[in-house]
C-alpha cells in the first residue's frame, strides 16, 4: 500500500540536512540506514552507501530513480541454488 499523497512522501530531516552539507562540499558518500526513504530530485548525482542489514551497498543515483524507495535498489537476501550431486 503506497502513502497518501496528502501527506507527502517519507524524508528524514537529519537526512536532508546531510545532503544539503554535502552539496556546499562536494557529492561524497553519504550512509543511510533506512530503505523507506524516498529518492527526491536533489538526490541525482549523488553516490549514496544503504545498508542492507549486513554492509552497506554503493548506490547511484540516477533520474529514473526519482519517486521510488532506496530499498529498490538493494538486495537484502542471499540468492539460492539447490546443490547438484555429482555422479
Amino acid at each position: 500500500m503506497s502513502r497518501v499523497k496528502w501527506k507527502g512522501p517519507y524524508i528524514e530531516d537529519k537526512l536532508l540536512k546531510t545532503v544539503k552539507n554535502s552539496l556546499l562540499v562536494s557529492k561524497s558518500n553519504i550512509k543511510i540506514v533506512s530503505k523507506n526513504f524516498v529518492i527526491l530530485p536533489k538526490f541525482i548525482g549523488f553516490t549514496v552507501q544503504v545498508y542492507n542489514g549486513k554492509t552497506f551497498i554503493i548506490v547511484k543515483v540516477i533520474n529514473e530513480m526519482v519517486g521510488h524507495k532506496l530499498g529498490e535498489f538493494v538486495t537484502t537476501r542471499k540468492q539460492f541454488s539447490y546443490k547438484k550431486k555429482k555422479k
